[in-house]
């Protein structure tokens, strides 16, 4: 059973979220083969506090 992950900052609404795992659930499907229910998505929010992009906090550009 494949598992996709996703890690974001946090903001996006309910519907957007749900419209994302749909969406790669749908193109994993159509590319790779198999079923809806046998793809697993995990979504985590991690704050900008958190992540950092060339040495440097995304909190602190």
């Amino acid at each position: 059973m494949p598992m996709i992950s996703v890690a974001m900052f946090p903001g996006r609404t309910p519907a957007q979220k749900s419209a994302l795992v749909r969406e790669l659930t749908d193109a994993f499907i159509r590319t790779c083969g198999g079923r809806p229910e046998g793809v697993q998505v995990t979504l985590v929010e991690i704050g900008a506090d958190h992540w950092a992009t060339g040495g440097v906090l995304h909190s602190e550009r």
